[in-house]
């Protein structure tokens, strides 16, 4: 049972990651420091867009329309840090 939550504390602990990489990447491209004609941003770009949008778009759905805020990156990040909240006391009960 230990084993299984820190694998899910560690794949948490990525999706955080990718997260972050996918906000700071955002403002980048808005802020026209990165431009998504450069083939290596726009594969990244792609390819984090497929992985997270399916996440976002979920909880898009909940979340009232703020006028162009786009919360869902915010919401995930809380919702992940919860998550690793639990986890580490349930690590520290087992122990």
């Amino acid at each position: 049972m230990l084993s299984l939550l820190q694998i899910v504390y560690l794949i948490l602990d990525v999706l955080w990651f990718i997260v972050l990489v996918h906000v700071v990447l955002s403002w980048l491209i808005n802020f026209q420091v990165l431009n998504l004609r450069q083939p290596i941003v726009a594969q990244i770009w792609d390819g984090l867009n497929r992985l997270l949008e399916p996440i976002y778009s979920r909880i898009r759905a909940f979340l009232p329309d703020m006028g162009g805020i786009d919360l869902s990156p915010l919401v995930l990040l809380l919702a992940i840090y919860a998550l690793r909240i639990v986890i580490q006391n349930n690590l520290h009960a087992l122990v």
